[in-house]
């Protein structure tokens, strides 16, 4: 004798063990959302969605917390455009990117040196920089005029990590981070510094980024 599926209910992204005490009345629901769906379409019913989560909380019913916001995930896979480039080549350079911000910051912890530096802010953030700098920020040289840009203070090391892989920076350079006076020949500043390195940085930002901005 076959058995009846259980329909998961999801609590903060895990299956939780609700018991479905009316199975007849949950189809009922889950039947009038397909309705929706297929009438008035997916915005609509994610704002009813929306509003009865709202009105379970007014309710004090004790549903979980939304992981995301209207910023995020709001495009269906199916109306995402193409990805202009080569997807597994861009994502292997990042890795190479992402380990060599690391080792940068680790090796200016030495026992001799001892000055550390951010490590986690490049490698939460290198997906968003990287497709930026390959497909979005537009140089001083373009037609239509250049892109400023106000790259996170602490973010650097991964800055200097790509510029090592275009041949911009060397290994010298990358062991003298946050090393400027006590590094032969000079050290790389700890955040972007126009002054110390005119021909790389634009803008002096610390944490954020978000001084110049304001």
């Amino acid at each position: 004798m076959a058995t009846e599926r259980k329909r998961p209910v999801i609590s903060d992204g895990l299956p939780s063990q609700l018991p479905d005490i009316d199975p007849e009345e949950t189809n009922e629901w889950v039947e009038s959302l397909d309705g929706v769906i297929d009438e008035r379409g997916a915005k609509r019913a994610r704002y009813i969605m929306l509003r009865l989560l709202e009105r379970a909380r007014e309710r004090q019913v004790g549903v979980p917390p939304l992981t995301s916001t209207d910023y995020i995930n709001t495009i269906p896979p199916e109306q995402e455009p193409w990805f202009p480039g080569d997807e597994f080549v861009e994502r292997r350079i990042r890795a190479y990117i992402r380990w060599n911000a690391a080792m940068l910051v680790h090796r200016a912890q030495r026992p001799e040196i001892g000055v550390g530096g951010h490590i986690s802010t490049y490698a939460s953030s290198a997906s968003l920089y990287e497709v930026g700098m390959n497909h979005f920020f537009r140089g001083k040289d373009h037609p239509g005029g250049g892109d400023h840009i106000f790259f996170q203070g602490h973010a650097s090391p991964g800055m200097y990590a790509r510029a090592f892989l275009e041949g911009r920076l060397g290994e010298r350079d990358l062991d003298g981070f946050r090393q400027e006076l006590s590094h032969p020949g000079g050290g790389l500043p700890s955040y972007p510094h126009p002054r110390l390195m005119p021909n790389f940085w634009e803008f002096p930002t610390v944490s954020m980024g978000l001084g110049p901005l304001n």
